[in-house]
Order: structure tokens, then sequence, then C-alpha cells
């Protein structure tokens, strides 16, 4: 039979365990509680504070386009004739006027022509000569009725067909006299000669092909400047409009130049047009054929809005940008892009200046979230 003290000494037993129980089921209550606040905290949607902007007017771009000179009157110098080259007078960078002589060209198959044609307008003269005579003497005949008039017409006619053979011959000798004349290449205005593709013995073919060119004479007191301004450009440019020229291999100095003439039309293929502008070269500083940059003065208007590039959103529906209505709610955009400037980019369309586009938009926007505008953005971004 257990003792009063046995008895005690299980109490304390009892009445700790008691205690350790009743702290578990606390720690497991307080545990649950706090699971379900943070279950419930996770379901409350978390409105994102963002920073608006409105778009900003992009600034006018001075127009500065690559260019290519030519000059203004270009002649290649072919051969007329066939020969051998007999001698040339003025090498390339010469200056020369109209009508000087370039070259001269041997050509003794056309002299042999020339010879042919000749003899044989001889033989038809002498031929013409006797039937002129023949004929007078029928027509004589047949007043005093000795012949018909068949044959008398017939000598008529003879003398026709010799008359008409004389005029062939005569035409075949003034044809090979004029090709004579091609035998003496010569400079077809004031300028400067900027090729020469044969030499003394050269075998001289008769050919107008793109390389096959003897000579070229260029004139260069005047040059003529080609940019292809983009369409988005074109109305800013007309006709007496001024630019600047600059060349590479000399630095620092503008030359002006005048819009002469533009092509009105677009090139399908560059989506440009051509532009023709007139420069004046009386100092021979400016190359024909070699690169330029035009510069034109004028700063052309733009109507296109900016905005930073942290604005933008690129997904599989393209770019786009995110803006804020009035019910604070998120409205995605698709835009066009029309020019990177580095700090800001240009806005062709998509955007209107009234819309608050958000700067740096959330990961997963979409139309239609909510979202709260921070309060310390109501100054303007300046684009």
């Amino acid at each position: 039979m257990p003792t009063n003290t046995t008895r005690m000494g299980h109490k304390p037993l009892a009445l700790g365990l008691i205690v350790v129980a009743a702290a578990l089921v606390a720690a497991g209550v307080i545990s649950r509680q706090s699971q379900a606040e943070q279950v419930k905290q996770a379901n409350t949607p978390v409105v994102p504070l963002v920073s608006i902007l409105p778009p900003g007017q992009a600034a006018g771009q001075a127009l500065e386009l690559p260019a290519r000179i030519e000059p203004w009157a270009r002649a290649p110098i072919y051969a007329r004739v066939s020969g051998y080259l007999k001698n040339w007078n003025v090498d390339i960078g010469a200056p020369v006027k109209s009508g000087q002589t370039l070259a001269d060209i041997e050509t003794p198959d056309l002299d042999q022509q020339l010879l042919q044609a000749k003899a044989e307008l001889a033989t038809a003269r002498s031929n013409l000569t006797l039937a002129t005579s023949t004929a007078k003497r029928w027509q004589g005949l047949l007043a005093a009725d000795a012949v018909s008039r068949q044959e008398a017409d017939e000598k008529a006619g003879d003398l026709a067909a010799k008359q008409s053979a004389v005029n062939a011959m005569q035409a075949n000798v003034d044809r090979v006299q004029a090709l004579q004349r091609y035998t003496r290449l010569v400079a077809p205005f004031d300028g400067v000669v900027t090729a020469r593709n044969t030499d003394v013995g050269a075998l001289i073919s008769v050919g107008g092909s793109p390389g096959s060119e003897l000579f070229v004479v260029s004139d260069i007191s005047r040059l003529r400047v080609y940019v292809n301004v983009p369409q988005r450009q074109v109305a800013a440019i007309k006709v007496g409009d001024k630019a600047e020229l600059s060349v590479p291999e000399r630095p620092g100095k503008v030359y002006t130049a005048t819009v002469q003439s533009l092509a009105q039309a677009i090139n399908a293929s560059s989506g440009a047009m051509l532009v023709q502008l007139t420069v004046q070269n009386d100092s021979r500083e400016l190359l024909p054929g070699g690169y330029a940059a035009i510069h034109f003065n004028t700063p052309l208007a733009s109507t296109a809005l900016s905005i930073p590039p942290s604005a933008l959103i690129f997904n599989k529906a393209g770019t786009q940008v995110a803006t804020v209505g009035k019910d604070g709610r998120v409205v995605v955009k698709p835009i066009t892009v029309s020019r990177d400037l580095g700090n800001v980019l240009e806005v062709a369309s998509g955007i209107d200046r009234n819309d608050q586009v958000i700067a740096n938009p959330p990961d997963g926007v979409a139309t239609g979230d909510q979202v709260r505008v921070a309060a310390a953005n109501n100054a303007k971004a300046k684009l």
C-alpha cells in the first residue's frame, strides 16, 4: 500500500506535464492564427506604386546626311573609229579647253575605205557623163522620128539611175570623210582630264560600254551634290535652301551648297527622295566622286513625342508603353519608335501629349491593373 509521501511526489510531475501540454496547445493556436493572417495578407492584392510623366515634345533636330559629290558635267570620250592610238597630248589632271585635241588615232583601214569610195564615185560620175550624152542624142533622134519613144525613155531612165548612183557614191565618200574627223579626239567643254585609259600603239575599237572610255573630261568648276533625304523630312527641304557641306579630307572647313532640284518621288527601296545641290569649286578643293556630309542650316520641326527608354515594354506584342488612366488603372499601348537619340526616344505614333506614361513599369503589368501614383512625381520630366 503506497504511502502519502509517494502520492505527494507524483503531484508535481503531473502538474508539470499539464503545464507543458497547455504550452504546446497555446503555441499551436498562435501558429495557426499567424499562418491564417499570412494567407489573408497574401490573398490581398498589392497595389504597386509607380511614377508617371507626360510625353515631352521632341526637339527639332538639324538634319545631317551623307552625300556624294559629282562633277557639274562629265564626258566619257569613246572611239568612233577603229585603229591604233597615234599619240595622246594630255594626261590626268590636266586642264583642257573646249575643242582641244586629246589624242589622235591612226586608221589605215578607214583611209583605204576613203580611197575606195572616191574611186567608186569617179566611176559613177564617168557613167553619168556617158549616160547624159546618150540620153541627149536619143532625145534628138526621137525628135526626128529616128527611134521609138520607148527606146528614148529607156535612155532617160538609165541617165536617172546613173545620177542616183553618183549621189550614193558621194554620200559614201562624205560618210567616210565624216568618220575621219573622229580620228582626232577633242574635249567637248572646258574642264579637267580625270581619266586616261589608253596609250600610244594601243588597239582602238569602236564602242561605248562603261570602262572602255579612252578619256574622261569633267567640269569641276561647279559640282553637283546628291543626298537622299528621308521621307519624314522631305517637306522641310525646298529649292533655294542653303546647306553646309564638309568633306573628311579638309576637317573644319565648311562650304555653302544650294538646293538645286528635288526628284519629287520617293525611292521605294530606300524610303528617301533624291535631292540635288550645287556648290562652287573655284578653288578646286572639292573632289568629284568623293563622300561629303550635308548639314541643313534650318532645324527641322518635329511633331513627334519623346519618352525615356526606361518606359518601354518589350514582349511578344511588340514595343509598348504603360499609361495610367483617370481611374488609376493601367492602359498598355503599342507605339512606334522613330528615332533613338540615346537619352530619349522619339515616338512616331501610339501616344499623345495628354497620356500619363509610367516611367518604370513593373514586370508583368497589364491593361486594367490598379496602380498608385507617387505623390512626389508631380514635376514634369525634362525630355
